[in-house]
């Protein structure tokens, strides 16, 4: 039964370059460019038999390394990306504002909602088409926290914000199906959040 299962390795990106204005080329600073090595340190025991991505940069080249030492190529999907931010997105007021009503969003930027329905529909394709791989995906803070709302509505702002200081982050989730049967914790790498959280 247990090689009936899709497990997931959820990776969110390594450190960016805050101060680089266009959220989609964002590089990784040399810090994070390192700590993707910890990445592959982390998954060199596992049998990796498919790599997707978050289309930004920053995601890409996280699992990059990790992907080609298993002879992966990266497929990607535009829904997979970060959240759209509007003007003054990334404070504590709006974290929690966010959280408290999925369907909130500040003027130009994205609800929560709106992430997870587009991540999810993503995922159970990925999963629908994956039924018994071994995936890594590289993803996002916000992105990735709503996927893991989705399977637990105690999943919150509290949790979000335990995993925003981590660059990267690596959670696996295993699937029978659609389902999350379980998941753990793989790599915790902490770097201070320079977006503007206060």
């Amino acid at each position: 039964r247990r090689n009936k299962m899709a497990t997931v390795y959820f990776v969110r990106h390594a450190q960016p370059e805050f101060s680089w204005a266009d959220d989609k080329t964002r590089p990784l600073t040399n810090e994070g460019i390192a700590d993707s090595e910890k990445v592959c340190e982390a998954l060199k025991d596992v049998k990796l038999t498919y790599a997707i991505s978050s289309p930004y940069k920053r995601s890409i080249d996280t699992i990059k390394h990790c992907a080609e030492s298993h002879g992966l190529k990266i497929d990607t999907d535009e829904r997979f990306r970060e959240r759209e931010k509007g003007f003054n997105g990334n404070n504590l007021g709006m974290f929690q504002k966010r959280w408290e009503d999925f369907d909130y969003h500040e003027e130009g930027g994205e609800s929560l909602r709106s992430v997870q329905e587009r991540n999810i529909s993503a995922l159970f394709e990925l999963l629908d088409s994956h039924p018994k791989d071994t995936i890594i995906l590289g993803t996002h803070g916000t992105a990735l926290s709503t996927i893991l709302n989705y399977f637990d509505h105690s999943y919150n702002c509290d949790s979000f914000l335990r995993m925003i200081d981590f660059m990267p982050y690596v959670i696996r989730l295993d699937f029978d199906g659609r389902e999350c049967v379980k998941k753990e914790e793989i790599l915790i790498v902490e770097k201070e959040f320079k977006g503007n959280k206060k």
